[in-house]
């Protein structure tokens, strides 16, 4: 599931973001922010997909945070900028970002941006294998054999089905857009491969692998994703006992 987050002073400018962006379920709402300090750090620490930024009255320098998120990010998030001019236009296309809108912004308009960073952004989830990189060394991983992946800091643990565990030195949102769609992110810290559930328990909170039995906890954030599991999971002839 993707995420977005808004930068703006005016609700009605925000009820209209969190409207239409109600019409595209693969996005989850983390917040709206006009705090430099405390935008910066939720940022940094949620890594949204997409950022809606007012560029006039937020910040004092909105292209200094701009700065900041390419200094300590290694996943920018796609920058929707939002000003009343086109004054800053020209230097919102230098800083990388996707789309200039200007307010009072149409439904017509936020829609149209929306759709056009779904066609750009469309990941094609279609490989069999994934590449760690550590140097000049290369690992190469079937993904039909990753039971999991957990988050480790800055790092990213693979427990795999033969018991042996491989560290990788990207963040866990690197890898959620390169693994096929039997892999869904459940929890904050962890990425499953639904191919090796056994078990949903709902009322603790967490799935069980196939493989040494591990038990991996899901969080309410990812609950989309975990009734998605269950849904494809479930034969039709699952049966309910007392």
């Amino acid at each position: 599931m993707r995420s977005y987050l808004v930068i703006e002073k005016d609700q009605v400018i925000i009820n209209l973001i969190t409207q239409v962006m109600g019409d595209f379920t693969s996005f989850r709402y983390i917040g709206n922010f006009t705090q430099y300090p405390n935008t910066l750090n939720t940022v940094l620490k949620e890594i949204p997909d997409l950022v809606f930024f007012n560029i006039d009255t937020i910040f004092e320098n909105p292209f200094q945070f701009v700065d900041e998120l390419t200094l300590f990010s290694e996943n920018k998030p796609i920058l929707i900028a939002l000003s009343a001019t086109k004054d800053k236009s020209y230097q919102a296309i230098k800083y990388g970002f996707f789309d200039y809108l200007i307010t009072p912004v149409s439904e017509l308009e936020l829609r149209k941006s929306i759709l056009r960073f779904q066609k750009n952004n469309t990941v094609k989830k279609t490989t069999n294998s994934i590449c760690i990189r550590s140097y000049n060394d290369f690992q190469y991983l079937e993904t039909d054999a990753i039971l999991f992946l957990k988050a480790d800091n800055n790092t990213t643990d693979f427990y795999m089905n033969d018991g042996t565990k491989l560290c990788a030195f990207k963040t866990l949102k690197t890898f959620e857009t390169l693994l096929p769609s039997n892999f869904l992110r459940i929890h904050k810290s962890y990425i499953i491969n639904k191919d090796y559930v056994t078990r949903i328990q709902f009322s603790k909170s967490t799935c069980t692998i196939r493989k040494n039995h591990h038990t991996i906890p899901f969080t309410k954030t990812y609950l989309d994703n975990v009734e998605l599991m269950k849904n494809t999971l479930t034969p039709y002839s699952c049966l309910t006992v007392s």
